[in-house]
């Protein structure tokens, strides 16, 4: 798909990973809704940012993605601003450290919080654009998971089981989609200067990053760059791609 003038919706636009999605993406001549959940100023500022550096229209708008009517509201509002959604970015997420064995502490709101927002919430704007996309005859949604669904690992057994959960979803909208709308998945490894990281103990991270081949956390632009890929494909759908320097092999 020739991605220049096309749509985007990027949910956590304005993190660390969503930020660089959210160049990538502009660089390529993409228009940016990037949504976020707080720090409406900060949002604001790197949509501007964004605008001003490669010269696309962006907006920044604040949802909860737990909230079916807002997220309903939030797709009608970037539809009718820009005109058209050709891309959904799934990057929202939420995690908390709680070990695997602190059985104690995975408590039920916790669960239920991690499992909202990190599955619930991408499955509801899936469900959101899926119409817009069908209508114009073409679409691109890409989630981004984590290693941590595909090996239990993670800040927490609701956080791994949230992420094995996307990279189902990603399969099973592939199927439900197709063939206007292809769906795919990137499941990073531990990232440094995202807000996940900063969840995660100190302990975790130097053991994430020493067991992997390279030696080193995964890049936050290789990541980036793929979810480009995933937009720019005519053929590939219903895969997920593991970008975490070599340490989960599936």
């Amino acid at each position: 798909m020739d991605l220049k003038g096309k749509v985007a919706l990027v949910t956590g636009g304005n993190g660390g990973l969503g930020q660089r999605i959210c160049h990538a993406l502009a660089r390529e001549g993409v228009n940016l809704a990037l949504m976020y959940a707080r720090s409406k100023d900060q949002a604001e500022d790197v949509a501007g940012a964004i605008a001003k550096e490669h010269g696309v229209k962006t907006a920044a708008y604040g949802c909860d993605i737990t909230d079916e009517t807002a997220v309903s509201k939030l797709v009608a509002d970037v539809s009718r601003d820009f005109g058209t959604l050709d891309i959904l970015v799934n990057d929202a997420a939420y995690n908390k450290s709680i070990g695997f064995q602190d059985l104690d502490g995975l408590t039920q709101p916790e669960w239920d919080k991690i499992i909202a927002v990190n599955l619930t919430g991408p499955m509801r704007l899936t469900k959101a654009v899926a119409p817009v996309m069908k209508r114009q005859g073409s679409g691109r949604i890409v989630n981004i998971a984590s290693v941590a669904g595909l090996t239990p690992t993670g800040s927490s057994i609701a956080y791994a089981v949230s992420k094995a959960g996307l990279i189902h979803l990603t399969r099973c909208m592939a199927v439900a989609l197709a063939p206007e709308t292809l769906v795919n998945c990137v499941a990073p490894g531990l990232l440094e200067g995202t807000r996940a990281t900063a969840n995660l103990k100190a302990e975790q991270i130097e053991r994430s990053a020493s067991s992997s081949l390279l030696k080193k956390a995964a890049d936050k632009d290789d990541c980036a760059d793929m979810v480009v890929t995933m937009c720019r494909t005519e053929t590939m759908t219903g895969q997920t791609i593991v970008i975490d320097a070599g340490r989960v092999f599936h």
